[in-house]
């Protein structure tokens, strides 16, 4: 074999296996999962493509490699069975993702015309005392629809009525329960002048009560409620953005149907160390224990100069409230 000849071969060896189309595995993954999603994925892998022997040995008469028929057969005899089942798989693709987005905006539609200024509070809260039961240890609570077995319980009083109101949206479309109760609690945010919240969709129904004694107790002081929520998999900057909800319904920070940053503002008056009128009747226990901790303190003043800052972490800390523990259909 002369010289010319075999570094013709290295050429047309190196040329083959350097093509685009014989990458180790082609890896698609959906829904995109990140910290704040427990949702499952589904992957669709295509094995590596290959050929027969007389695309790699074809030669031409000077032994020379003839690049232009290697090229046209392999686009030929892999390419073609490979690229026509994952257009199909595309479309498919494109065409739940479209009907998915089209039932979770008539979902939200309905939730809407329910959701009022003067019920938004209820049905935040009926959304926090459904996720708020989540355990990582055990894996167990968290956004489930189990709250419709827990509303006899002493924590829950007076969540008969956002569920009710939730109810009549769902009687308008084929929705899940905790679904419904996570977009409620969204729009009831929205409504009330906070920032919008995308809720991804397709939990699983609970069919059973979450254990009791997992909700934060109103009397528990900093680090009580930091560990607590530590438990949950959250940091302590994620309670403070969360009990920033506190700022709608009758706690007395601010004004009940206007979500804002107004919390963080009256927190660090501290008006229940005045006697005067009502002043001391503003905020649970659990509330006035963040401002005296040095850490919660911290984000308690970023959120009161900063309410886009809050708006933005309380979204972020809301959608992982409500993806916490949830069971995910599988398509």
């Amino acid at each position: 074999m002369s010289t010319s000849t075999a570094s013709s071969l290295r050429g047309c060896s190196t040329a083959y296996y350097s093509s685009p189309l014989l990458a180790p595995k082609f890896k698609f993954k959906f829904p995109a999962k990140s910290q704040r999603s427990s949702l499952s994925t589904v992957e669709f892998r295509a094995n590596p493509l290959t050929t027969s022997s007389s695309l790699v040995n074809y030669r031409g008469k000077d032994g020379s490699c003839n690049s232009n028929r290697r090229r046209r057969g392999l686009l030929l005899t892999a390419t073609f069975p490979f690229l026509l089942p994952l257009h199909e798989f595309v479309q498919d693709l494109g065409a739940k993702a479209e009907s998915g987005m089209s039932d979770y905006l008539l979902m939200k539609e309905e939730v809407t015309k329910v959701v009022s200024k003067g019920k938004a509070a209820s049905v935040l809260r009926l959304a926090f005392h459904d996720a708020g039961t989540f355990e990582m240890d055990d894996n167990s609570g968290g956004m489930n629809g189990s709250i419709v077995y827990e509303l006899e319980r002493p924590e829950n009083a007076g969540l008969k009525k956002p569920l009710k109101i939730l109810e009549k949206a769902k009687g308008e479309v084929n929705a899940i329960q905790p679904d419904m109760i996570a977009l409620g609690g969204a729009v009831a945010v929205s409504v009330c002048g906070g920032p919008n919240i995308p809720v991804p969709m397709g939990r699983l129904d609970s069919m059973e009560p979450d254990p009791e004694g997992k909700l934060p107790q109103e009397t528990l002081d900093a680090s009580g409620l930091k560990q607590c929520f530590q438990r949950k998999g959250f940091s302590a900057q994620e309670l403070v953005a969360l009990s920033g909800a506190h700022t709608l319904g009758t706690k007395g920070f601010g004004n009940p149907i206007v979500f804002d940053n107004s919390y963080y503002k009256i927190l660090l008056e501290k008006p229940w160390q005045s006697s005067a009128g009502m002043s001391s009747m503003i905020g649970l226990p659990s509330d006035r224990a963040l401002v005296e901790d040095d850490e919660c303190l911290r984000w308690i003043k970023m959120y009161a100069d900063n309410q886009n800052m809050f708006f933005e972490d309380f979204k972020n800390a809301y959608v992982k409230l409500v993806n916490s523990g949830a069971r995910w259909r599988s398509s």
